[in-house]
């Protein structure tokens, strides 16, 4: 087949001017994300007195990525009277294990026990 036409020059701008708002929305992102895992730090610092904010943002953040730290587990298991903190607490030491080396496979049941008199 022969080789494509050559791109014209409003193309050339338009790819650049693409590639150009996509590396600004990816530093945008970036110092989001900074903003929000430091809230989430000054929140957890802060506790139990803002229990109903580090919830929220906890949740948040493990929305947009975040991977709990030994530190949020402890803050959670602090407050897991809270329902919410709780349910976040399952969630977080599901997500901490598969972060780990070793740790559960994201494809395994971990309520699936596996049975002892069958041999692998």
């Amino acid at each position: 087949p022969p080789p494509p036409p050559p791109a014209s020059a409003d193309d050339l701008q338009d790819c650049l001017r693409l590639a150009t708002d996509f590396d600004e929305a990816t530093r945008e992102s970036a110092r989001l994300r900074a903003f929000l895992l430091a809230d989430l730090g000054r929140y957890r610092a802060a506790l139990p007195g803002t229990a109903a904010g580090y919830l929220t943002l906890l949740e948040e953040a493990l929305g947009a990525g975040y991977r709990p730290h030994s530190d949020d587990l402890a803050a959670l298991r602090a407050l897991r009277g809270n329902p919410t903190a709780a349910a976040l607490l399952r969630h977080c030491r599901r997500t901490f294990l598969l972060a780990l080396p070793g740790g559960r496979a994201a494809t395994e049941d971990p309520r699936k026990e596996q049975d002892p008199a069958r041999k692998p």
